[in-house]
């Protein structure tokens, strides 16, 4: 259901915020906020393009407005780093600010895995609700923002609140296969959205004045770009202060961040100018040696995604997080990441390699598991003759098993031959990643009982 927003302009941007700091500090809390403020920012770029920019090629659809993609990405699609292809996409941007939402899904069989996972303006993943947590028997769900005190109508399973005034509803039902196309139709058509006085049937309140969204800035862009930090300050103003980072707030403003501050790049001394790039800088150099923790095994995807409560307000694990960004939190789904060999060699498609997946030992799950192609750096879908961006457990039946029962997945950019294309994980002719993803993984993942087969390089 369309929900009209006013027309109304937001109230003009103060004036220019003062630099209060020393350039060293302007450099060390440059640095901070830079760690801090990524995933907000690298968020607000794709959310830009899903609900704002009706000409973006990626636009789904208006604020609240609910948008069913029935397919699976494909290297055409391009906004998002790390994309999934094994489930059908609904795409809800949430603004809580005139009223609550209420989401209403349907009944889903139950061997049918369908989530829906709810992302801050952070990028904290605060709530889900689908297979694992409410089950697949329906129900009417009301999503509030951080200052609603209504009454909870007759008719609603629960109150999901959000420490942010607009919010991503991420949708993933599962496909078994091709022709089951038609099945998901059916249930992505059941997903209904309503402002909260259209459920009860009451008088609308007062819309919320329109937001002038600010152009985002490109992924390249926000590397070099100090207008960063305004951006930043955009975002802001639409997440309330908590009580843990009002300390870290105060400290941002001694550069001119905060919610609705504004930063006048251009005016700011050679000094100043330098001290905030070396500032970013230095956050680059921490988020290098986060990703060596990565390739080394000493991180995983399971340790950055999550609550707030989770991360325990650590940030650089929530900017770590961007390279595959709004994945799911462990308990949901889990991605062991494939960036080296079983030498500790990066992964490149010059080469060949297996991954075996012995009898018995098959990435242990309650719905299903799957391994995606990436090509770097760019991390999309990997186009090919074949057009197959993964390969997934509904997929067993028709691969070929070994002479005891296992499976080994050949990962290469030419194919294997006829007799060897069923297990065939088609790789670019240059580096690439491989992510592993484990949809409501069993307690042996999580818990770290169960570990991830080598990928080992056969040429």
């Amino acid at each position: 259901m369309r929900i009209s927003i006013t027309t109304l302009a937001l109230a003009v941007a103060p004036a220019y915020s003062q630099v209060t700091a020393t350039p060293a500090e302007v450099r060390a809390i440059a640095k901070e906020a830079y760690i801090y403020g990524y995933p907000l920012v690298d968020s607000y770029r794709i959310q830009h393009d899903y609900f704002v920019d009706r000409s973006a090629k990626e636009f789904k659809a208006p604020w609240n407005e609910i948008a069913n993609i029935p397919r699976v990405f494909t290297p055409a699609d391009t906004a998002v780093q790390t994309p999934n292809s094994d489930t059908p996409y609904s795409w809800l941007g949430l603004d809580l600010r005139t009223e609550p939402i209420v989401l209403t899904l349907p009944p889903i069989e139950k061997g049918r895995y369908f989530s829906v996972q709810f992302i801050d303006a952070y990028t904290f993943n605060f709530a889900y609700l689908g297979s694992r947590t409410t089950g697949n028997g329906g129900g009417s769900y009301l999503i509030a923002g951080p200052n609603w005190k209504g009454t909870v109508p007759k008719g609603v399973k629960k109150v999901i609140r959000s420490e942010t005034e607009l919010v991503l509803a991420v949708y993933r039902t599962q496909l078994f296969k091709p022709d089951d196309i038609d099945n998901v139709k059916k249930i992505q058509a059941g997903y209904k959205v309503q402002p909260l006085s259209a459920f009860t049937n009451t008088p609308a309140p007062k819309a919320a004045p329109a937001i002038d969204f600010p152009k985002p800035l490109t992924a390249e862009e926000q590397k070099t770009s100090l207008e960063f930090f305004n951006l930043l300050n955009f975002v802001l103003q639409f997440a309330p202060t908590v009580p843990s980072e009002k300390a870290l707030m105060d400290r941002f403003a001694k550069i001119g961040v905060g919610a609705s501050k504004t930063i006048d790049v251009k005016a700011l001394s050679p000094e100043v100018k330098a001290a905030f790039e070396q500032g970013r800088a230095d956050a680059f150099v921490d988020f290098a040696d986060g990703m060596k923790l990565f390739d080394s095994g000493k991180l995983t995807s399971g340790d950055v995604f999550g609550t707030r409560q989770f991360l325990a307000n650590n940030y650089l694990y929530r900017w770590l997080a961007t390279i595959g960004i709004y994945g799911n939190s462990k308990q949901e789904a889990m991605y062991p990441i494939y960036a080296v060999d079983s030498a500790g060699q990066k992964l490149d498609g010059s080469h060949k390699y297996k991954l075996r997946l012995a009898p018995g030992a098959l990435p242990p799950v309650n719905a299903f598991w799957s391994l995606t192609m990436y090509e770097l750096p760019a991390s999309l879908l990997v186009a090919n003759p074949i057009d197959r961006y993964l390969i997934n457990s509904p997929m067993l039946p028709q691969l070929k098993r070994d002479s005891d029962g296992g499976v080994t997945l050949l990962v290469q950019n030419e194919s294997p031959g006829a007799a060897l294309e069923s297990n065939w994980l088609p790789a670019p002719k240059g580096p690439f990643n491989a992510y592993m993803r484990l949809y409501w993984p069993k307690e042996s993942a999580p818990n770290g009982s169960w570990k991830a087969p080598p990928m080992v390089r056969t040429q």
